[in-house]
């Protein structure tokens, strides 16, 4: 009975993760604006440059203006996220029909894993971008998610590892 609680467990994880990127990279693949806005402003450092300016003078180099160039990066960003969101459910459901005896356990952990790492992925590449780009001047509430995130998808793949040592 503890095996399956585990594997269940990790399974509900698997989908609410899956269920957050969806909901993000879909929202970003049909109503782009509502982040790309953000996401330019960023890259191009709006915010830093009217209410630090002490600090932009030291950083202005970076400020990234094209805005094809912003435009095919932000695309990027939703492809890497549309893919995290597919491992993710495949992850997901792999679970779910290891639970029912129809996948192996060690297929639907190790896609749990892979998944649980492109999920990561996604939010250590903004954080990393954002620092590169001074986000914390301004848009800490960015920074802040990122790194929430970032610790799901981390403290997810401890679990996912745990679990599979437990069910060996």
């Amino acid at each position: 009975m503890l095996d399956t609680v585990i594997l269940a467990l990790c399974g509900a994880n698997l989908f609410f993760m899956a269920a957050w990127m969806t909901v993000g990279a879909l929202e970003n693949l049909f109503h782009p604006f509502l982040n790309e806005t953000y996401t330019a402003e960023v890259m191009d450092m709006a915010r830093m440059r009217e209410d630090y300016p002490e600090a932009y003078v030291h950083v202005a180099y970076r400020r990234l203006t094209n805005t094809r160039l912003r435009k095919w990066l932000f695309g990027v960003i939703v492809a890497f996220e549309l893919l995290a969101m597919v491992l993710l459910w495949a992850a997901a459901v792999s679970v779910l029909l290891a639970l029912l005896g129809a996948a192996s356990v060690a297929t639907a952990l190790t896609l749990g894993l892979v998944g649980a790492g492109a999920f990561s992925s996604v939010w250590a590449g903004f954080l990393v971008v954002g620092n590169y780009f001074c986000y914390w001047f301004g848009h800490e509430g960015g920074q802040n998610t990122h790194f929430q995130m970032l610790q799901w998808g981390m403290l997810s793949t401890i679990v996912l590892i745990a679990a599979s040592v437990a069910l060996a």
